[in-house]
């Protein structure tokens, strides 16, 4: 989704996350082991494995489950094999959708992905179909309260962003993928509490879906892939109006 929809879809979340507090864990668990197998279990030296853990720590993750997980990346435990996996599609109203998994069965993944979106009026594209319309970017999304734009921008344009974007109600940052790290780590020395962040699929263009059905339909499809175990991110080419995503 364009960082506006993202932000009001976080929101519209907000009440539902300690319902799937279970799939967040255990996300941030595949996660974290991804991390510590490639690049080591120190976040002094591990900038992807730090990320991780800050995020398990924001999201209330037992100390115990990060500590198993990046054990189980660095072989000190048994664990399965986890692989990262995105699939492309299209939904209702032509909208390009990009999905990223992290699964221990590519099989049950691929099988899981294509009938949601069959189920709601979406189709699987081939890879590679829908890549061209979106550039990867570190992106965080920042609450207004939190922080002044002046204050925000003097802390993450030396680190190397390249936009800093006043939604009003939240900003959002942008920058090349090769500094996702370094801005994520300013804005942790910062002090600056980001709502979240990750490196994206950010849309060259958009297609607005104003009508309430249509957009009905779409958030529908968005929804039960975000409701998938396996299912990391979704990101979109959609742009909903704010009031027709709180509905």
């Amino acid at each position: 989704m364009s960082g506006h929809s993202k932000w009001a879809t976080t929101k519209r979340h907000k009440a539902v996350i300690d319902a799937k507090r279970g799939k967040i864990f255990s996300m941030l668990s595949k996660e974290i082991m991804l991390a510590a197998r490639s690049g080591g279990g120190d976040i002094n030296f591990n900038p992807r494995l730090r990320v991780l853990v800050n995020k398990g720590k924001a999201s209330n993750m037992p100390n115990d489950n990060i500590a198993k997980a990046i054990k189980k990346g660095t072989g000190e435990l048994a664990g399965e094999t986890i692989d990262e996996l995105v699939y492309e599609g299209y939904g209702p109203s032509g909208v390009g959708i990009i999905v990223e998994v992290t699964t221990d069965n590519k099989n049950r993944s691929a099988s899981e992905i294509r009938s949601i979106f069959g189920k709601n009026g979406g189709n699987m594209a081939t890879p590679g179909a829908l890549a061209f319309n979106f550039q990867r970017k570190g992106q965080f999304l920042i609450g207004a309260e939190n922080i002044t734009e002046d204050k925000l921008m003097e802390v993450v344009l030396e680190a190397g962003a390249e936009d800093v974007i006043n939604n009003t109600d939240h900003f959002e940052v942008l920058c090349p993928m090769n500094d996702y790290y370094t801005v994520a780590k300013a804005l942790e020395d910062a002090g600056v509490n980001v709502t979240e962040s990750e490196i994206a699929y950010i849309p060259n263009s958009t297609i607005p879906v104003s009508d309430e059905e249509s957009a009905r339909k779409v958030m529908k499809l968005i929804d039960a892939l975000e409701d998938n175990e396996d299912v990391k991110n979704v990101y979109s080419n959609v742009d909903i109006p704010d009031n027709l995503m709180s509905e």
